[in-house]
């Protein structure tokens, strides 16, 4: 498939993703919006059909550029990175986003999602995205609606200090999609949390298909993901829920 070619603005923000078979989605956004590493991850799921958006390729996968107007000197600025395994391709970043010459920066490796064996499991249920099937597409953007993109740099349910949810502990839980599962997990969480916690507590689920901003905005490329959000700092536990110790070192349980 030919990749549709515009001209890219003076100022703007580009994303690329790949796929480990070395495909690529595109998009030159002049608006410079958010949300758009969740749409690409939606482009290759109605593409090569698979079950659902692999997101697990954002930290590994992807590439960005930046280009703004120094308010100072007036000079254009850029900004390029990419994560290591796309480093390879930045001569061809730099045709689909007409910047010759630019020197693409290696982005710190996401250790716990770009892990090979955590990308071997994602190989067997996604196998098409380790075949090459010479696809260059760009996602074409749309003007954004200024009445509705102020939501979407609110985070849902995000705890504001002073309210009363900071009283006790705010916790989310990233799914893809309700199932049996979900369902234990959910049963298991209360149970600990009732058990554990000898205060008040707010439990979130959130699901990435239906708020793929919220889950780009906590960079949660993987699912389950369990974040305490408050008390800070945040940390998160990924992919295995079931070992208590580790749910509880996430609480902390003990006074700190």
């Amino acid at each position: 498939m030919n990749p549709i070619v515009n001209s890219s603005p003076r100022v703007f923000k580009g994303i690329a993703l790949f796929t480990p078979g070395g495909d690529l989605v595109y998009c030159i956004d002049p608006y410079k919006q958010s949300r758009w590493h969740i749409h690409l991850c939606g482009v290759f799921q109605q593409l090569l059909d698979l079950p659902e958006p692999p997101h697990f390729l954002v930290p590994c996968y992807a590439a960005t550029i930046d280009r703004w107007l120094d308010p100072h000197t007036q000079q254009l600025q850029t900004t390029a990175e990419a994560a290591l395994p796309v480093l390879r391709y930045q001569s061809l970043l730099n045709v689909v986003f007409k910047t010759d010459g630019v020197i693409w920066q290696a982005t710190p490796p996401w250790k716990e999602f770009c892990d090979p064996i955590v990308l071997s499991t994602y190989r067997q249920q996604f196998p098409q995205l380790w075949e090459n099937h010479d696809l260059l597409v760009q996602y074409k953007t749309a003007e954004p609606d200024i009445h509705s993109a102020p939501a979407l740099r609110t985070r849902i349910g995000e705890p504001s200090l002073g309210t009363s949810e900071t009283q006790g502990h705010v916790l989310r839980l990233f799914v893809s999609g309700y199932s049996m599962a979900t369902e234990r997990t959910l049963h298991k969480l209360h149970q600990l949390l009732e058990e554990s916690l000898g205060q008040p507590y707010t439990l979130k689920v959130i699901d990435v298909s239906q708020h793929p901003d919220q889950a780009e905005l906590d960079q949660v490329f993987a699912t389950p993901t369990l974040m305490r959000v408050w008390p800070q700092p945040v940390r998160r536990i990924v992919g295995n829920l079931e070992n208590t110790d580790q749910l509880l070192g996430l609480l902390q349980v003990a006074d700190e």
